[in-house]
């Protein structure tokens, strides 16, 4: 193969990304052990010693295993671009007795299951050895291997519909093909809203009605003082899986719900779970999800737009592994551009992670100060340190990479933010 400006920017690109990964990584893994022996002055008392060290060999090890996995990742996207294994799917493809539309929907397929198969491995080993280690995992290989299957039904059920619309709209849509695909794309992502909490998220898990006591009241009481209408409070059987707790609103519009881990709701205060829900309540209440879909709506516009632009370019296809003798066969199948696109954008979007993470924790901030306001300060920072040790989530990240991972803030500044509000006099 040839290289080309392209697949020199590429190169490039893919060994900054990477390079940019692995130092951030061993950042971490040095600042977490660097902190280990102390809990910081701010959770002394709360969060003992023991649990602090645990959360802070919970952290390395899973930085380690991130490691290996960013190896496997950078493995399998070479052999797919570079290394030539998407132009061989192309041929094979291509040599297919079908439609042309129904040959990208093959290929594909077949990158989304080289991608699947090639993270089983690590998804077992995540599973059954990290989690298992440090207590967390309560699933069994049977459950696990059934997860798997409803997933793949699901991606089936849903992503080869929308496969085949996009690929016929970016055949017969004209320049503006973007255009169409993008308002298909944003609705299915809002039908997406509506199907998950009442016909997807049953399929992996039972929900029961939340059952009558202190903790109902209180969120009966809350939802109630900021005027919010929910289909149903519910509890899902996470402990079937995990350890870790959880809250969340799941739908959209009359559909939505209020669901609770079973283990969130087994360790939290009727208190602390009303905070909890009121900073959730808070991402609804400030639009939060709104600024988000419309987020993800721009960025998505702009996306396709430039694969509007690179589907005809012949260096993107020759700069990402595809011979030159069929560049042109490539080009008239928009399942080739789609899929090098798919390929090669986080290569080149990793760098902007601060960007998201900042907005993100901007949000967060906002959410807490909402709980402050409608429930307790006090109970959603007990609830918070009760989450941060029964997640092992360290209270000492690396600030740079806190800054380009952790969608929410540190524990540190979360909790100093909430003790302000908390001893801030009220006001009329």
């Amino acid at each position: 193969m040839t290289a080309t400006p392209f697949t020199i920017a590429f190169i490039l690109a893919l060994a900054l990304s990477v390079a940019l990964r692995l130092w951030l990584a061993r950042r971490q893994v040095s600042h977490v052990r660097a902190h280990r022996e102390a809990t910081p002055a701010a959770f002394a008392g709360r969060i003992d010693l023991a649990s602090h060290r645990r959360a802070a060999d919970y952290t390395v090890a899973k930085q380690r295993f991130g490691v290996a996995e960013t190896a496997a990742d950078v493995l399998v996207l070479l052999a797919l671009t570079l290394g030539g294994g998407l132009g061989w799917l192309v041929r094979a493809t291509e040599a297919l007795s079908i439609a042309p539309l129904l040959r990208d929907v093959v290929l594909l397929a077949a990158v989304a299951t080289i991608g699947g198969i090639a993270g089983l491995p690590f998804a077992w080993w995540r599973t059954f050895r990290l989690e298992e280690r440090f207590g967390f995992n309560h699933t069994t290989l049977r459950v696990w291997i059934a997860d798997i299957a409803k997933g793949l039904a699901v991606g089936a059920v849903l992503g080869l519909p929308l496969a085949l619309l996009v690929l016929w709209m970016m055949r017969g849509a004209g320049e503006l093909w973007w255009l169409h695909v993008w308002m298909a794309w944003m609705g299915f992502q809002l039908l997406l809203l509506v199907l998950y909490p009442t016909v997807i998220a049953p399929l992996f898990n039972r929900f029961s009605p939340m059952p009558p006591g202190a903790a109902r009241e209180r969120i009966e009481g809350l939802l109630a003082r900021c005027d919010f209408r929910a289909a149903g409070l519910f509890v899902i059987d996470g402990s079937k899986r995990s350890g870790h707790g959880n809250a969340y609103f799941a739908g959209f519009g009359p559909a939505k719900r209020v669901v609770f881990f079973d283990t969130l709701l087994a360790r939290l205060a009727p208190e602390e779970i009303e905070a909890v829900l009121a900073h959730e309540l808070g991402h609804f209440r400030l639009r939060h999800i709104v600024k988000r879909i419309l987020w993800s709506a721009a960025l998505s516009l702009v996306l396709l737009g430039l694969l509007g632009g690179l589907i005809k370019a012949g260096w993107f296809y020759a700069g990402l592994g595809i011979p030159a003798p069929e560049v042109a066969v490539a080009m008239s199948r928009p399942g080739v551009a789609l899929a090098l696109f798919m390929l090669a954008l986080p290569v080149f979007t990793f760098i902007l992670a601060p960007v998201a993470t900042a907005y993100s924790r901007r949000h967060e901030f906002e959410a807490d100060a909402f709980a402050a306001r409608n429930a307790s300060a006090t109970a959603l920072v007990a609830a918070l340190i009760k989450l941060y040790e029964d997640n092992a989530s360290t209270l000492t990240p690396d600030p740079i990479y806190s800054a380009f991972y952790d969608s929410h803030p540190p524990a540190s500044q979360r909790v100093a933010r909430l003790v302000s509000l908390a001893s801030a006099p009220a006001t009329a």
